[in-house]
């Protein structure tokens, strides 16, 4: 496998890695964190993990694309906010557009066996 690819793999999942592994943290340290949340973090750093290691690599990229799909429209509907809050909202959206694009390069070129 290309080592280009192994980057992009490594910082693609790294979004999943950091942001579940950081909610899990802070409900390891007694923050308040529901039950929803937790499990929902251990299942994203668990995704991240999956990815950077290229484990069963398309279907995990599937999986991250949806999550970040649904993400994008349920969290940040700038179209809905005003002010500073739309501007927050868009960036946050088409960030996950962007990790999108970035995750279907990697399902296309970055390794495992095409059948």
């Amino acid at each position: 496998m290309k080592p280009e690819h192994v980057l992009a793999r490594i910082l693609l999942s790294s979004v999943f890695i950091a942001m579940g592994g950081y909610r899990l943290w802070m409900a390891y340290q007694g923050f308040p964190v529901s039950n929803g949340t937790v499990l929902l973090s251990a299942a994203e750093l668990a995704l991240g993990l999956a990815i950077a290691g290229g484990w069963r690599l398309r279907l995990m990229v599937g999986i991250a694309i949806a999550v970040l799909l649904a993400d994008a429209v349920l969290s940040h509907p700038f179209w809905t906010s005003a002010g500073a809050a739309r501007g927050a909202n868009l960036l946050h959206f088409a960030k996950n557009l962007g990790l999108v694009g970035g995750l279907l390069l990697l399902a296309g070129t970055g390794g495992g066996k095409r059948r």
